[in-house]
């Protein structure tokens, strides 16, 4: 009879770690620079997962140098503001919508 909680011996099949050319790296960094989800990204093609992108998107722009870097930090400081004036104009819309009822 088996001990509880005791495993067979067989010991689990190591993988072996995927390496990607750089040109595929690039082509998945671009596709996130171009708006698409990194989830969505690593779900096509087979990614672990969108950490990896990440990673990628990282060492590609610190390959390009400080240019790059600066600029990467202005788009985020431009769709943070994007986003915030998108919800403005939106709360706008529905106070427009909700005092334009009131004739």
């Amino acid at each position: 009879m088996p001990q509880r909680g005791s495993t067979n011996n067989s010991k689990p099949t190591a993988q072996k770690r995927r390496r990607f050319p750089k040109e595929f790296k690039e082509e998945a960094v671009q596709m996130l620079l171009d708006g698409h989800s990194a989830t969505s990204i690593a779900a096509r093609l087979g990614l672990s997962g969108p950490n990896l992108l990440y990673r990628w998107k990282r060492e590609l722009i610190g390959q390009a140098g400080k240019t790059a870097e600066t600029l990467d930090g202005r788009v985020r400081e431009l769709e943070a503001e994007l986003r915030r004036v998108e919800q403005e104009r939106d709360i706008l819309k529905k106070a427009l919508a909700i005092f334009g009822r009131e004739e």
